[in-house]
Formats: C-alpha cells, structure tokens, sequence
C-alpha cells in the first residue's frame, strides 16, 4: 500500500468523457474511426446487376446477297460445264458406224463397190464419180498434209490421197471467199486432208473419202467435221501409208513422175 506524502493531495480529474448521443448507435470493432455501412452479401442480398439492353439492328443484307450471288454463279459455272462436256464428248464408236449417222453421206463401198478399183496407172483417167472416191488412179499421191491448193488439182493424183487415207474437199470455183476460209481453217495444219476447187462441181462443197462421199451447201454445216472426224485416216486402204512428200503442183494434168524410169510402185 502506497502511502501519501504530506502535501500530496489527489485532485479530481476535470477531463471529460465524451458520451453518445441520444439514439446513436454504437460501432463495432475497436470504436476507433467512424462506422461503415456492411458490405452486400450474396444470397440475393445488395443490389441486383443491371442486365444490358439488346438493341435489335436488323438483317445484314449485303454479305446475304453476296452470297446468294456468288451460289448462283458456281452453280450456272456446274450447269455449263456439264452441258459443254456433253456435247462435245468423244464418240467413242467404231468409225463405219459414225459415218453411217451423218445425214446424206453416200457409202460407194456398199452401193458401187466396182467404182473403187485400186489400179495403178499413167495419164489422164476417167471416173463415173466426180469428184471420184475411189478408182484407178496415178502412181504418184497429192501432198496431203493440210494443204490449201487455190488452184484445181489432178484428180488422178487425188484419189491415190484417198487411198492412203486423206479427205479431199472440194468447192465450186465460186463458193464466197468467206465460205473458202471457213474450210481451209479446219484443214489448217491438219495432216491427212486437203482442199482445192473442181470445176463443174454439182454442189457448192464436196467432200471425199475413199469409198465415201458428202455433199453440203454451206461451211458451217456440222457435218463437214463430223465427216472428216469419222473418216480421215479411217477409210484408208493402205494403213500407213505417207501423204506427206507427193505432188504440190496444182493443174488438172497428172504429173508422170517416175515413168520414164519404169516406176511400178503401188504407194
């Protein structure tokens, strides 16, 4: 027990305690600061989130079109091709058969077999078919490489072409040049064809094979390259047989190459 000293006399404190108000609320913690309103708690307790607002903007057009546009365009593109694949697919069948389909094509094989006699001989010839298909003919060929003779040839000449297996058109003297172009174009560079005038011609355009003839009255008729697809080098009588290094004169004369020297050969 402390002991007061003389003269050491406790005064009473004058510090004063500061009270709540009336009605005020007592904070929690250490009563240190000023108190905080509670934090919201999950379990659908505070305040709920605001759900954002969808703004309709519509149908977007253009890549819609874009597309249906360019679907039509692959499917025309699908529909084309298909046809054109068609149309032009190879004919795949035995040749005699494509050249009994072509309309108006004469068949001498069949209906004057006789007129296809593959002798030999010089000079100038005579042939019951004009332009002949077939027959006695010179030892010398027609240079048939493509050729556009704008000059009538040697028929004797011609038909040894045939025999080795060329088409020989023919045109009337005075078929249009147009009409002459179209079917120079699709001899051009062609081996196993040739073309030239022939005086006196029944028809404005002839075509021959041995053994095969088509009259037609215009270049443009389908059946001109159908012929020459059907029959070029198919209705030769000696397969293999060259048509390149033979005659490329023009004139209606054969040209006796060789007979002085006794040439006796059949090609």
């Amino acid at each position: 027990m402390s002991m007061s000293t003389p003269g050491d006399v406790r005064r009473p404190s004058t510090k004063k305690v500061a009270t709540p108000a009336a009605g005020a609320k007592k904070s929690g913690g250490s009563g240190k600061g000023t108190p905080t309103r509670p934090a919201a708690t999950g379990g659908g307790k505070g305040r709920r989130p605001v759900a954002p607002v969808k703004v309709s903007q519509g149908r977007n057009w253009g890549p819609i079109a874009l597309y249906v546009t360019a679907g039509a365009v692959a499917l025309g593109i699908v529909v084309f091709a298909t046809v054109y694949l068609l149309q032009n697919k190879p004919d795949t069948r035995p040749w005699a058969e494509r050249a009994a389909d072509i309309s108006g094509i004469t068949n001498y094989r069949e209906t004057d077999p006789k007129a296809l006699d593959r002798t030999h001989a010089w000079g100038p010839l005579t042939y019951t078919i004009n332009p002949p298909v077939g027959g006695t003919h010179n030892y010398n060929w027609q240079n048939c490489m493509g050729e556009h003779y704008k000059e009538p040839i040697a028929q004797e000449h011609a038909v040894h072409s045939l025999e080795h297996g060329a088409v020989w058109i023919t045109y009337r003297p005075d078929l249009p040049q147009d009409q002459v172009d179209k079917l120079a174009k699709k001899i051009d560079g062609l081996s196993y064809t040739m073309l030239s005038p022939y005086p006196n011609l029944d028809s404005p355009i002839s075509l021959q094979a041995w053994g095969y003839k088509l009259k037609v009255d215009n270049a443009d008729d389908e059946r001109v390259t159908k012929f020459i697809q059907a029959l070029r080098l198919n209705a030769t009588m000696e397969e293999g047989a060259t048509c390149s290094t033979g005659i490329t004169q023009t004139g209606t004369t054969p040209y006796d190459l060789g007979k002085d020297s006794g040439q006796t050969s059949t090609q």
